[in-house]
């Protein structure tokens, strides 16, 4: 009984992790769509004064964060074109200890960045629409998905 006992511990310790790494993955990718991916591109109010700084106040908020970040990436392209990008994303990024990738192609795209001369409570930001090649993080060696932005080239 205790050989059957120490299998079945072993199952869930393995399969536990296993299970916790899936759920991180899962939460990564979902947090990329969201965070920074916009397409269509969106209009924010009036009251927003910008595009980004009606954007950067729906992510501080969907981040449960009030800080403001220094730079934000997104996206204005469908999750099918970005998804692609990690499709065969064979580098693997050892200081960030997951797969990587430089996208072959140029991708519409609005840097967030923050205003440097501003009180410290205030999260005003400008608005820069390029396009770019990209650095990706991607959640497998092959067919993974996006999880992140890591610089633009």
């Amino acid at each position: 009984m205790a050989p059957l006992a120490a299998q079945l511990l072993f199952l869930q310790v393995v399969l536990g992790t296993a299970l916790v790494d899936n759920i991180k993955t899962q939460l990564a990718i979902k947090n990329f769509r969201t965070l920074h991916v916009d397409y269509p591109k969106v209009t924010y109010a009036k009251g927003f004064q910008g595009y980004c700084n009606g954007l950067m106040s729906y992510v501080r908020g969907r981040q449960e964060s009030w800080y403001c970040p220094k730079t934000h990436y997104v996206l204005h392209a469908p999750w099918t074109t970005i998804w692609n990008f990690c499709k065969y994303s064979e580098s693997f990024c050892e200081n960030y200890n997951e797969y990587c990738t430089l996208t072959q192609d140029s991708v519409p795209l609005t840097i967030c960045s923050l205003y440097y001369r501003q009180p410290p409570t205030s999260c005003r930001y400008n608005s820069t629409l390029t396009n770019q090649r990209l650095y990706l993080l991607c959640s497998e060696k092959y067919d993974g998905e996006p999880i992140d932005i890591i610089g633009l080239y």
